[in-house]
């Protein structure tokens, strides 16, 4: 199949904002790809490479070659061009990455050397996120939608379920955890309070449990024999970043598990530094000053068992009998509405961000926010993308300074509606780091505001929502203040524009 029908289809999707559309779309290109093309042109249509890496930059792609007058380039060419620049390395890589982006794009039209800049640039903005993908695949292979989702959410990911779709119902269903592949992890609601959380679940028999949250990176730990694998909630591997978290896996009296949890810095004192130390350990090399410690909340295989379908208090039964109590998430479990609170209380005294109050009987579900898990904050906080900022003036003169916040739009995933600005809550250090940052993402800017690729993830802290005719979701968020940036996230888990509006009316 050659690159300029996905580069063409992706137009398409991302022109649309009907879900069956797009979902139509997709389907059509997966039918007429090749067999041994499926997965690639899922991977392509998802806005993605294969390569994790591919050593280029925003720097590198600014000056191209003059295009091709005329498509030529398959899609398992273009796969084996970046499968070559993520393989260059040591003297002489620079010179040679140069070459291969000449060689690859000198070879692609006009439209096809935008695709290909974007994509290798994670700018990819068709609107085919992961829910539009599954019915894609499920409606050209004509198998049930359900059985797709299941089986993308063990395997990292619809693209990666593809053949398998093809191949019928029994190959999906076929599809289990495997250790050393990362699932999508379960995730959580969220509610004003304890209270709500609690009245939300309810308590049967077998009771609520609570557990702190930490302020933390998420992390899911494979291991099958000595072999560790630490990945981040996006999937990404950086297990070499974080040698202490593959050192107490080790040491468990296990040879094959999967485990859920967090790794977070601590000061001399026990208690969290701040987030962003914590996560700049997936960003560099092992640091002895920023060490990590992990706790782990979650058990999702042992030893040639799943255990995702069972009820969560069989798997916490199982990982307290092979986690230390050092390396477990602290966690109260009962009925008492009043325990719960002062374990609530302490929580939040030893210097964490919130709890997590969950039901004693649910399975785990990967990849999905349920209404089995919700997070409580003392501080009400959104995950919002930065769409624009603006110059700084006064103290704050030559740096990007006022930022320009969106929620997730719920019918087209790739667009953003905007609730406000906010300058509030920055550091100088901050104002610093967003300044370069910015600059990097910038599409277009005039005198005063630069205009940007909605990638950047950040948590903002806001007293209430308020009515607002002034921005296009018909909400603002009152007095919203920057906690910090969330590299750790992608702009597919920010929250939604109907998540906000919600909160309107049950108060932060």
């Amino acid at each position: 199949m050659l690159l300029h029908e996905v580069v063409d289809v992706s137009a398409r999707v991302g022109a649309t904002r009907s879900r069956k559309a797009k979902t139509a779309e997709i389907a059509d290109l997966l039918a007429r790809a090749e067999p041994e093309q499926r997965e690639l042109v899922a991977t392509y249509l998802s806005g993605r490479l294969r390569q994790r890496r591919t050593g280029l930059g925003w720097r590198g792609l600014q000056a191209l070659p003059p295009p091709a007058s005329a498509p030529t380039l398959a899609v398992d060419e273009v796969d084996r061009a970046f499968e070559h620049l993520g393989s260059l390395s040591g003297a002489g890589s620079v010179a040679a990455r140069a070459a291969a982006v000449v060689d690859l794009f000198g070879r692609a039209t006009e439209e096809e050397q935008q695709w290909l800049r974007a994509v290798a640039l994670g700018n990819v903005r068709q609107g085919a996120l992961e829910a539009a993908m599954t019915e894609g695949v499920a409606q050209a292979a004509g198998v049930p939608v359900a059985d797709v989702r299941r089986a993308a959410m063990l395997a990292g990911g619809a693209p990666h379920v593809v053949e398998a779709a093809f191949a019928g119902t029994d190959a999906l269903a076929a599809i289990g955890l495997t250790v050393g592949r990362p699932v999508q992890p379960m995730l959580a609601s969220s509610a004003p309070d304890l209270d709500a959380a609690l009245d939300k679940l309810g308590a049967d028999a077998a009771g609520l449990a609570v557990d702190a949250k930490l302020d933390g990176i998420r992390i899911q730990v494979h291991r099958r024999g000595e072999e560790v694998l630490v990945a981040t909630r996006s999937l990404e591997d950086i297990t070499r970043r974080l040698p202490e978290v593959v050192e107490a896996v080790r040491a468990l009296p296990a040879s094959d598990l999967v485990l859920d949890g967090e790794a977070i810095s601590l000061d001399e004192r026990g208690r969290p530094r701040p987030f962003q130390e914590t996560a700049s350990r997936t960003a560099s090399a092992f640091d002895h000053s920023a060490r990590v410690t992990p706790y782990f909340f979650d058990l999702l295989h042992l030893d040639g068992r799943d255990l995702l379908d069972l009820p969560a208090t069989e798997r916490w039964a199982a990982l307290e009998a092979l986690v230390p109590e050092e390396h477990r998430v602290p966690r109260w479990r009962g009925t008492d509405a009043v325990e719960a609170r002062a374990f609530s209380d302490q929580v939040l005294a030893d210097g964490h961000e919130g709890v997590v109050v969950k039901a004693a009987g649910a399975s785990y579900a990967a990849g999905r926010r349920g209404a089995a898990w919700i997070k409580v904050k003392p501080v009400h906080t959104l995950d919002l993308v930065v769409l624009a900022v603006e110059w700084g003036s006064g103290r704050r003169r030559g740096t990007l300074s006022n930022i320009h916040l969106g929620a997730r739009d719920d019918s087209d995933p790739s667009r953003f509606v905007m609730l406000g600005k906010t300058f509030k809550g920055m550091t100088d250090e901050m104002l610093a780091w967003q300044t370069e940052r910015f600059q990097e993402l910038r599409t277009s800017e005039d005198d005063w505001v630069v205009h940007v690729r909605p990638e950047q993830v950040v948590e903002i802290a806001f007293d209430g929502v308020q009515r607002s005719t002034r921005y296009p979701g018909g909400v603002a968020l009152r007095f919203a203040r920057v906690l910090r940036y969330r590299d750790d996230k992608t702009p597919a888990e920010a929250d939604t524009i109907s998540s906000v509006q919600a909160l309107r009316s049950e108060g932060p």
